[in-house]
Order: C-alpha cells, then sequence, then structure tokens
C-alpha cells in the first residue's frame, strides 16, 4: 500500500514543472552579435508567467506560458526596428540551474543559455 501510495505521488509530481521560478539571465548568439536576456519566471503548477529584458527589444510580458516536467514554451510579443514581432520560445531544463531555450521568430530561431540567478 505504501508502495502504490509513493508511485502515485511521484506521478502526480511529474505532471507538474521543473522548479524554475525566479530571475535566469540567458545569453545567445544572434545575426547581429552576442545578445543578452533577463527572465523572471513565475510558476502556478503548469501555468509559466513573468516577465523578460532585453538589451534589444526591451521589456516584455511571458504570455501562453505552460511548464510540463522539464519543458517550457511561452510567447512574446516585441517590437524590433518598427515591428510588432512574435517570438515563440521552447526550451527544456538541463539541469538544477540551466535552461536550453529555441526562440522562433517567424524569420529564424536563435538558441539561448539561461543560467539561474541573475
Amino acid at each position: 500500500m505504501q508502495r502504490l501510495f509513493l508511485s502515485l505521488l511521484l506521478a502526480s509530481l511529474g505532471a507538474f514543472g521543473a522548479d524554475i521560478a525566479g530571475n535566469w539571465k540567458a545569453t545567445a548568439e544572434g545575426p547581429i552579435g552576442s545578445m543578452s536576456r533577463t527572465f523572471s519566471f513565475k510558476v502556478d503548477g503548469t501555468k509559466l508567467t513573468g516577465e523578460t529584458v532585453s538589451s534589444m527589444v526591451g521589456k516584455s510580458t511571458i504570455e501562453e506560458g505552460k511548464i510540463e516536467g522539464d519543458n517550457i514554451s511561452f510567447v512574446l510579443q516585441v517590437k524590433f526596428q518598427d515591428n510588432d514581432m512574435t517570438v515563440s520560445y521552447t526550451g527544456k531544463v538541463t539541469g538544477k540551474d540551466e535552461i536550453r531555450l529555441s526562440a522562433d521568430t517567424g524569420q529564424g530561431t536563435i538558441e539561448w543559455v539561461a543560467k539561474r540567478g541573475s
């Protein structure tokens, strides 16, 4: 009986996401050189919210955020060179203090590495 309870408990915990709440600093190489971005993630069950600040496009709100196990996804609405853009992020928590993210800009993909605590 205890094993069944423990198995059910562990399975239910897996339905929730990894603990990524807090501040993260991300870097990437883009078409015009090095870029940086900070993320402030908030997690409520499988819902991911928060905001992000970029050296190129300023502050954005995290929309449509989901976290399932080690996988995350969200959308940002940004303005770059007077153009409104939707950037879709997908990622995987690869360790306690690292997330690897792919950002689909509609014109290409940018690979980000985020580290906890910045």
